[in-house]
């Protein structure tokens, strides 16, 4: 188990092996895999989703890396938005015909569920599998939780996967709904309020 020292945020410089932590953490994720089941067409499209969803993250000093960049959280700041722009991009060229609908719900789904008062939004945390269950996602998650509990602002994600939404609940998220479509995987938004 790494200090919670050893929490940084991630810079321009490893911004790549961040990305790639990510692409590896999600690899068996059901929303991910669903989206692109391909394995060239997920690690062609998956780091292109990372930044459209996250990239702000590494603009306002809120990408946080610990363990070597063995684990990754992206915060989006209240006010700060994911590139809606690229995001249609990805998925016009990526996604498969069949699903295209599905997912433009899901997405809709998620715009409604983002609560209306400034929040932290978390659209990715991941461990790469090689060092799951070492503490590092929990680190991660009390390091950023604490900056939302000094600031009185609520935490907000969605969990892609299901057997992640018990982690979620000990850090106090709440499941707030559930976001399906046609032939897609759950997705729960969870809220938490600051403490």
């Amino acid at each position: 188990m790494t200090a919670e020292s050893d929490v940084t945020s991630a810079n321009a410089s490893i911004r790549a092996s961040t990305v790639w932590t990510i692409v590896l953490g999600f690899a068996a994720d059901p929303l991910m895999r669903w989206s692109w089941p391909d394995p060239g067409q997920y690690l062609r499209s998956m780091p292109q989703f990372i930044n459209a969803c996250g990239g702000g993250a590494f603009e306002h000093g809120t990408a946080y890396v610990t363990g070597e960049s063995r684990a990754a959280a992206l915060w989006l700041p209240p006010d700060v938005q994911q590139d809606e722009d690229a995001l249609d991009a990805i998925m016009a060229m990526s996604l498969r015909p069949e699903i295209t609908e599905d997912m433009a719900h899901l997405r809709q789904g998620m715009a409604e569920h983002h609560p209306p008062e400034p929040h932290w939004y978390l659209p990715l945390i991941a461990v790469d599998p090689n060092w799951v269950g070492q503490g590092l996602g929990t680190l991660l998650m009390k390091y950023a939780l604490q900056r939302c509990d000094e600031q009185g602002i609520a935490a907000y994600l969605e969990s892609s996967n299901p057997e992640n939404i018990p982690f979620y609940q000990r850090h106090g998220f709440k499941v707030i709904g559930e976001i399906q479509h046609g032939s897609s995987p759950p997705l729960t938004p969870m809220l938490r309020t600051a403490y």
